[in-house]
């Protein structure tokens, strides 16, 4: 097979403003990896470069040159070296995937694909100020959901922007006492907002509430640190920006012994691709610890790859799966979220017009 590969890029405009940990995004721009096979040019396969400003570790002032570069590579036959550019390196990978598919964007055929099956997702509520996140609350309550998942510790983490910890403990205990643990599932994120000397006692305070988890409560790096909170925390931690910027199966391994955490968050985009994220359920399963997939801010065609791989994968939890409607438009796909259940509706097409048309 030879291929031909393109970019293509598009700017996609945030429904509303999306403020994360890095700060507050109006809109994102996205590039794609489009492949050809030069025996039948009119098949495609299209992979989305899932670059997440200010976390991804290629966020880097030469990423197009390296995009461009990984392109020229494959246009002469090269294998580019992409250990270091997770978001290239996914893009390229669900690029080839469906292209071998045939370019239906099919890349794990399954009941999911087939229309039979849905992937169960929690309602993220993003930060913003008291009146706000209780009325995405209540929104999310009215659609079905029976999974929250609650950004805390946003003051820190918005630039003092956000509520403070007891503004947000007192969000969390009158939902509680709403909903018993049976019949609502309660995740928090911190987004390593708390200081290690802190994080204890409020993990304490967090985990009278009967909560699912909570997501990377100390920042990444202080393996050390992570470490002991781990092992003697009374609410199950997730580890998820502590696996960004880590390749190496030698150094995927390492982590999960020296931390020994209850959960993993799996980004593939962030991660390397999803043979990547493969390799991290692998080394977690085999020492005890379960995982769920999340998407961080992938149009529908980032997020169409990772929930047919999610789905393929077997995982029971409720999956961070919930930027379908992040963008006022979107690349048109089979995609449809039905209150907590993500479908795909194979009756329904793929448009890319909304795409350029070349470099």
């Amino acid at each position: 097979m030879t291929i031909k590969a393109e970019i293509r890029r598009a700017t996609f405009r945030f429904a509303r403003m999306a403020t994360t940990s890095r700060g507050t995004l109006v809109d994102k721009p996205v590039s794609f990896i489009l492949l050809r096979d030069l025996a039948a040019p009119e098949v495609f396969g299209i992979g989305e470069c899932s670059l997440f400003p200010g976390l991804s570790a290629d966020d880097r002032p030469d990423f197009d040159a390296k995009l461009a570069a990984t392109v020229g590579a494959i246009n002469e036959g090269a294998d580019p070296e992409l250990a270091s550019w997770p978001s290239i390196a996914f893009g390229l990978e669900t690029a080839l995937a469906d292209l071998e598919g045939g370019g239906r964007r099919l890349l794990f055929p399954s009941a999911f694909t087939e229309g039979r099956a849905a992937i169960p997702i929690n309602g993220l509520i993003w930060m913003g100020g008291l009146d706000d996140m209780r009325a995405q609350i209540e929104a999310k309550l009215a659609e079905g959901f029976r999974c929250i998942k609650l950004k805390i510790g946003s003051a820190a983490s918005a630039g003092g922007g956000g509520l403070d910890f007891e503004e947000e403990f007192d969000i969390l205990s009158r939902l509680r006492g709403r909903y018993a643990p049976g019949d609502l599932e309660i995740r928090v994120d911190a987004n390593g907002a708390f200081a290690p000397t802190e994080a204890m006692a409020k993990l304490e305070r967090l985990a009278t509430l009967g909560l699912h988890s909570i997501e990377q409560p100390i920042g990444a790096g202080q393996t050390e640190a992570m470490a002991r909170l781990c092992a003697t925390t009374p609410l199950p931690i997730a580890l998820d920006e502590e696996l960004i910027g880590i390749s190496s199966i030698e150094a995927k391994r390492s982590l999960l012994d020296d931390i020994a955490p209850q959960y993993i968050i799996l980004k593939p985009g962030l991660l390397g691709g999803l043979a990547s994220a493969d390799e991290w359920i692998g080394l977690a399963s085999s020492r005890g610890i379960d995982w769920w997939a999340t998407s961080a801010l992938e149009t529908n065609l980032g997020l169409n790859a990772i929930a047919q791989w999610t789905y393929a994968r077997g995982c029971a939890l409720r999956q961070g799966l919930s930027t379908g409607k992040l963008f006022e438009s979107n690349i048109a796909s089979p995609l449809e979220l039905r209150g907590e259940e993500l479908r795909y509706l194979p009756e329904r097409g793929w448009d890319f017009s909304i795409l350029d048309h070349g470099n």
